[in-house]
């Protein structure tokens, strides 16, 4: 980074301070570590180069995501993938002592996903968040302009939710 800009902003430290969570951030939206990385360090040049119209209206934690989502709306549109990303599961090793099993718990998780995808927005979001970016409910609250206990609440609800959804699978 740069060191002080001209507000007498530390850039190095935003870095050393946010840099983990901008990039949980990311990858709870790409599942995709390498990308992640590549998006969060163009979101820091970004964010240096407009540090001096960073006002204080709102936490520099959630003006980072912020331009972190629009490095990725960009980036999308650039690569034609303006699609929905969609949630991707691993395939398991069939080769083990166990495959059955493997399979099975396989096709848990896919019902599990399609299920998250069937949320309202917030909650799809809460929920990827929490999940797959292993945000705090502070942190989410934070990048969401919400407060930790909303957070909290919209990922006990959507979990209710889930958990009705996959009872009807007998999961």
């Amino acid at each position: 980074m740069h060191g002080k800009d001209s507000n007498g902003i530390d850039m190095d430290a935003v870095y050393q301070e946010y840099a983990n969570l901008v990039y949980r951030f990311l990858y709870s939206h790409t599942h995709d570590a390498d990308w992640s990385q590549e998006l969060m360090q163009e979101t820091f040049l970004r964010a240096v180069d407009s540090i001096s119209r960073y006002d204080g209206s709102c936490k520099l934690s959630v003006w980072l995501c912020q331009i972190a989502k629009h490095v990725m709306w960009q980036e999308l549109r650039k690569r034609k993938r303006v699609e929905t990303v969609e949630l991707t599961v691993d395939l398991p090793d069939l080769s083990i002592a166990d495959g059955e099993a493997c399979v099975i718990g396989m096709e848990c998780t896919q019902k599990l996903y399609q299920a998250i995808h069937l949320l309202p927005e917030l909650e799809k979001e809460v929920v990827l968040y929490r999940m797959t970016g292993e945000l705090s409910f502070r942190q989410i609250g934070e990048i969401l302009g919400k407060s930790e206990n909303w957070s909290r609440t919209v990922f006990y609800r959507a979990k209710q939710k889930l958990r009705r959804e996959m009872e009807k699978y007998g999961l």
